[in-house]
């Protein structure tokens, strides 16, 4: 799969071919953004692209301490640029709000507004020396890269960082269309009410509506084998403007390393995961941005234990705008509950390696958030979803995942999200899941699913063919 390894050579054309054109990603400094750009920053490197990756020196070291599956230290040819910024209020996140947003990173996100002159720097003395600067900014950093507009080599390409379904919704939406159903949409698509503070949708307003005009196309991190219908949606509702749009995921790499039993660096988990039967395992984790009270810690606690099926629990507080900065909340369990679950059940409290415990042959289902990150790694590693959305773009990504797509469970449904979900209500979606004739069928769907998406990525595949379309784009 050539275009999920490092080049290991440049030959004459591809040196010639570096010194013509260069990338510079431009992410929104909250987890699922940095991440899926550093991911696309693996997959153009593999072309022989210089790729310059730009963000605070704090957003740089989260990055690249917590991905998977690659070391991105190892790669050469990806120039990371540290910006410094003035320093940003890092409040913890609260459990107790009743609007789910992360409202913590907005300082982050506000401050993002200082990377402007830096990145015109950049992007100017880039602008000299190559045939052409291409940038890829996510889709709320428009601001950012302003300067791309005034450069007659430079082209400017919008990444949406959500599903090609949640930004259809958006587009027909905008159109002033009521959402009902039809070919394209199931019925009872959930409104964005409650999914964002009024703050951020201010922050929206003014960075992605002022700003995102002046984009040559827009890059998705998802895959035709799965969304080919909103891909050809929304490249029909912008065939006037002449934006184009290309499905160049699934971003994280889809096959992953054998692991060396005697490696120190071996995450505890997955040597537990190695000791249980195929298919057995339910991996609970909620993404960077959610934090639960403690009354509701306690009853996914009790629900997982009365389910009586194996898990993994990522138990975390979401992340601050600094994620290096203080000290984070530990959560408190029920007395005595890891030694009542063990042999059941692992709670883990620090980073968990996501993308193997989802490739692991064990894993059987992933109760998740649903951010669009999540989405595709258990999409790709073939796993079905019991959906818990919080915010954003999530309970619109559940409804892609268990009405369109097949291949997951509501834990709750999102008109009810101000109540608690009891452990029953936990426990009930665990074993709908990973012990009935329903959840068989989501998980045999699902694993054909994802030998699909990653067959995209082999010569001849869809996915594979459309990031060759891209580099021919970029490149030409």
């Amino acid at each position: 799969m050539a275009n999920q390894q490092y080049p290991t050579s440049h030959g004459i054309n591809d040196l010639k071919k570096q010194a013509q054109v260069v990338v510079v990603m431009v992410p929104l400094p909250a987890q699922g953004h940095l991440n899926q750009l550093l991911q696309l920053s693996r997959l153009i490197l593999s072309h022989n692209i210089p790729v310059h990756y730009v963000a605070a020196t704090t957003h740089n070291r989260q990055a690249k301490q917590r991905v998977h599956g690659w070391d991105p230290n190892a790669a050469a040819n990806i120039h990371f640029h540290d910006i410094e910024i003035p320093p940003f209020r890092c409040p913890p996140p609260n459990p107790e709000a009743k609007i789910k947003f992360p409202s913590q990173l907005q300082p982050a996100f506000n401050a993002s507004i200082h990377l402007t002159k830096p990145v015109s720097m950049l992007l100017r003395a880039l602008s000299c020396k190559a045939r052409k600067v291409i940038v890829i900014y996510d889709s709320l950093m428009g601001s950012v890269i302003e300067e791309a507009r005034f450069l007659s080599n430079a082209e400017a390409y919008t990444f949406r960082s959500v599903s090609a379904f949640a930004v259809s919704l958006y587009e027909w939406e905008l159109e002033g269309n009521v959402i009902e159903e039809n070919e394209l949409f199931p019925r009872d698509i959930p409104t964005l009410e409650g999914c964002f503070t009024d703050e951020f949708a201010g922050f929206v307003n003014c960075h992605y509506s002022k700003h995102g005009k002046f984009n040559t196309g827009c890059v998705y991190n998802t895959c035709r084998v799965i969304e080919s219908a909103y891909m050809d949606f929304l490249e029909k509702e912008t065939t006037k403007e002449g934006i184009k749009h290309w499905a160049l995921g699934p971003f994280n790499p889809v096959t992953i390393p054998e692991r060396s039993k005697s490696s120190k660096k071996q995450h505890f988990c997955l040597e537990w995961l190695d000791k249980q039967a195929k298919n057995t395992v339910i991996y609970v984790s909620f993404g960077t941005t959610t934090t639960f009270d403690d009354e509701q810690i306690k009853e996914l606690a009790n629900g997982l234990r009365k389910s009586q099926k194996k898990f993994i629990w990522v138990l975390r507080d979401a992340d601050k705008g600094d994620v290096f900065k203080g000290e984070e909340r530990r959560a408190e369990l029920p007395k005595g509950y890891e030694n009542s679950v063990d042999g059941k059940g692992l709670v883990v409290r620090d980073w968990a390696p996501q993308l193997e415990i989802l490739a692991h042959p064990a894993t059987g289902g992933f109760m998740s958030h649903c951010g669009w990150n999540s989405c595709m790694e258990s999409i790709s590693m073939g796993v079905p979803l019991a959906a818990w959305p919080m915010h954003s773009d999530q309970p619109r990504n559940t409804v892609l995942i268990t009405k369109v797509l097949k291949i997951g469970i509501v834990v709750r449904d999102w008109v009810r999200r101000d109540e608690i979900v009891t452990s029953k209500i936990v426990k009930n979606a665990v074993n709908r899941l990973m012990a009935s004739t329903e959840g068989n069928e989501m998980r045999k769907r699902a694993a054909e699913m994802g030998e699909s998406v990653r067959g995209s990525v082999d010569e001849g595949g869809v996915s594979r063919m459309e990031m060759e379309s891209f580099i021919a784009h970029i490149t030409r």
